[in-house]
């Protein structure tokens, strides 16, 4: 993976930086990038302050090779970017007439004049390059400070993220064209935690320089990350073979996809339909599932104790053919709770604790929720319901019939 080049995203406004709202433009950049072959080097966050933003680019564009500057481009008084950039570099704004007569049609063709505002927004560093905006007012521009090139871009993320596809990246391959393209294989357990995955794949495997693995968590599930380039790809495929045995038993799926979406497609492929019934979690499992299109032919949730062994077998009569799935009982002075898996042929019924430390509601949810995914993801894959170590799942009990 080339690493000479570097890139950095610069996100403005204050908004941004107090945390009001989650920067995704970065996010999505990143990865966006990353899939075309260039690497985000750094990420800086400035607020919405002209003389920081001065600084910011003054002193990032020394040590950056490219800067992607999002934000700061609108019509209002609190857009400083384009005064900053031209403070920056030490030279005027000045009217660039192009795109106000582009700003025009924009407002005409939806039968609208253009506000006086707007005229703003056409008021570039001297030395700016329009970069088009197809979606929407705030044109970007290019311009070059201390020897690095500057593109800025626009907040709002479609304008940002059509400019970034169809000009910003033809640009960026036109002037720094690259040799090697980086990959990275991904993997999600749950059971573990990251430093024990950690502690064992420091020990059993051999992993060589030009080759990282990486950790992502995000309770419940340790995503691993096997990144590399072309050039090494061999010794990329065989470690990553070696990674998979290691943590197969805890291991939910493969690449950048989602454990409801791995069931969803389990159950499609198997023309299978589903029944949720849910207590602890509160109606999130219907939300994902329905969000991920999956066969769910009816979803329930309940309060208290029932028998739900004998519930299921009432609901069977009209639904013959589906699988019943719910995590219920759930006992608070003890941490039990069951989880139940009727399907056509046999019923599964697990008495579990839950062990690991107690969090918030939501998480807690989450973490019930992918308990429920994996038995489900299990069984449709000819698994054993609950396998592997887990750190915080114990069996109590089991039964089937």
């Amino acid at each position: 993976m080339n690493h000479k080049i570097r890139i950095e995203m610069v996100s403005t406004g204050d908004e941004v930086l107090y945390g009001q709202i989650t920067d995704t433009n970065a996010a999505w950049l990143s990865g966006f990038l990353f899939q075309e072959g260039f690497l985000i080097t750094s990420r800086y966050t400035v607020g919405d302050d002209l003389t920081q933003l001065i600084t910011t680019l003054q002193s990032r564009s020394k040590v950056n090779d490219i800067i992607i500057f999002n934000g700061g481009l609108g019509p209002t008084s609190d857009d400083l970017t384009a005064q900053a950039a031209a403070i920056a570099n030490q030279e005027e704004l000045v009217l660039h007439q192009e795109w106000v007569d582009e700003m025009e049609r924009y407002f005409s063709t939806r039968g609208k004049t253009m506000p006086p505002a707007n005229m703003k927004q056409a008021m570039l560093p001297k030395s700016a390059y329009i970069v088009d905006n197809p979606v929407g007012t705030a044109c970007g521009f290019k311009m070059v400070i201390n020897s690095c090139v500057i593109f800025f871009t626009p907040g709002v993320p479609s304008e940002f993220r059509a400019m970034m596809r169809n000009q910003i990246l033809p640009a960026i391959k036109s002037q720094f064209p690259q040799d090697v393209q980086p990959i990275c294989y991904r993997l999600t357990t749950m059971g573990r935690s990251e430093s024990d995955l950690a502690t064992e794949i420091d020990a059993k495997l051999s992993v060589p320089a030009d080759i990282s693995v990486g950790y992502r968590s995000a309770m419940p599930i340790i995503e691993l990350k096997l990144t590399g380039n072309t050039h090494n790809q061999t010794a990329m495929d065989e470690l990553w073979q070696q990674l998979k045995v290691l943590v197969n038993d805890n291991t939910l799926y493969e690449g950048a996809t989602s454990l409801v979406k791995v069931v969803s497609e389990l159950l499609a492929e198997q023309s299978q339909p589903l029944i949720i019934i849910e207590q602890q979690t509160a109606g999130l499992m219907t939300y994902q599932l329905l969000g991920a299109d999956a066969p769910l032919i009816k979803s329930e949730i309940i309060t208290g104790q029932i028998n739900m062994q004998q519930y299921i077998q009432q609901l069977r009569q009209m639904h013959n053919n589906a699988i019943f799935l719910s995590l219920y009982d759930f006992e608070c002075d003890n941490s039990h709770f069951k989880l139940i898996l009727a399907t056509p042929a046999n019923t599964y019924i697990y008495q579990l604790k839950y062990t690991s430390r107690k969090h918030n509601k939501l998480t807690e949810q989450a973490i019930f929720s992918a308990i429920g995914y994996d038995a489900l993801r299990r069984y449709l894959t000819n698994n054993p319901i609950l396998v592997g170590p887990n750190i915080w799942l114990e069996v109590v009990d089991k039964q089937s019939d």
